[in-house]
């Protein structure tokens, strides 16, 4: 059990002040502006576009938040090239979308562990990037309100209300054990996975797009220790070779996925940047008992590469 592991959602409301024309996957959208605003006013450089990579590394918020590195000690962390961020943002994603003036939109922003702690900085940066714009062409938006949700439970608690922070509210973030325990509440033997966004999984150096049990395994295993290593300061405890040994068995029951071709322009790599993959439903039989709590999990904080855009978003549903 990783104690110090835990997961907080908060849903960020907007109001439209122009039209405002978003993507088919607004996440992406959000997301490339949001990095420039936040580094605006966490970079304490008079030059802050120029400060790349951040010369503060970790300890720096816009460091920490967008450049996690591995520390330098330990073989165990020299193949690490790059850490998962601790943060996803869950927004509309099916097709474009054109809001007017006074419309009402918003997203789902989900953070791991030491991140909980940097909301004010994700609070600033968005009520920014909403004054400078965003969408082609830029529209502006106002930041309403900001709620604390439960994953599970339904419960909200309103964190900041369009022009004061709200402080000693309830804590609705949610720990490992606590996910665990909401795990053992799904079948045992039979669970279906609805993919909602695109979702980019690599096996064997391959994009997979009818994915093996094990294979979306190994993937969680790899996203939910990293952010319990480096964002929650305690690495997971188990055997990862026994689990992923256990998953090959588990067979697949049923599949009805679809590939979506998907990309986006990366301001910082100077290119189209081609982020598709699966969407659909897929069905799993067998043991199923070692594997609850990471496919909890997994459908909090996403599976696969691109999830800080929301990609590899998933529902679990009983079979």
């Amino acid at each position: 059990m990783v104690e110090s592991f835990r997961v907080a959602r908060y849903r960020f409301d907007l109001e439209a002040v122009d039209q405002l024309h978003l993507p088919a996957y607004q996440g992406s959208t959000f997301r490339g502006g949001f990095g420039h605003s936040f580094k605006q006013i966490a970079c304490f450089q008079l030059d802050w576009r120029a400060c790349t990579p951040c010369a503060r590394g970790n300890s720096c918020p816009y460091g920490y938040i967008f450049e996690s590195t591995a520390p330098a000690e330990g073989p165990q962390f020299h193949h690490l090239h790059e850490i998962a961020p601790p943060f996803v943002i869950e927004a509309p994603s099916g097709a474009p979308r054109v809001y007017r003036a006074g419309d009402r939109l918003g997203f789902e922003l989900v953070l791991v562990g030491r991140a909980i702690g940097y909301l004010p900085y994700f609070l600033l940066a968005f009520q920014e990037l909403g004054r400078t714009g965003i969408g082609h062409p830029a529209g502006r938006y106002a930041l309403q309100r900001i709620s604390a949700l439960h994953p599970w439970s339904g419960e909200q608690s309103l964190v900041y209300d369009g022009v004061d922070v709200r402080l000693g509210g309830p804590d609705l973030s949610v720990s490992w054990a606590e996910a665990a325990a909401q795990a053992a509440l799904l079948p045992d033997d039979a669970l279906t996975l609805r993919f909602l966004t695109p979702t980019r999984l690599k096996y064997q150096q391959a994009f997979v797009a009818q994915p093996p049990f094990h294979v979306l395994l190994r993937a969680l295993l790899r996203r939910i220790s990293t952010l319990a290593q480096f964002h929650c300061g305690a690495a997971w405890p188990g055997d990862p070779r026994a689990l992923i040994a256990a998953a090959e068995r588990v067979e697949m029951s049923g599949a009805s996925l679809a590939w979506v071709d998907w990309g986006r322009y990366s301001g910082r790599q100077h290119q189209r940047v081609e982020l598709g993959g699966f969407v659909g439903e897929i069905s799993y039989c067998g043991e199923l008992a070692p594997f609850r709590e990471f496919l909890l999990l997994g459908a909090l904080v996403h599976v696969g590469k691109a999830a800080v855009f929301g990609h590899g978003r998933y529902q679990l549903i009983s079979s």
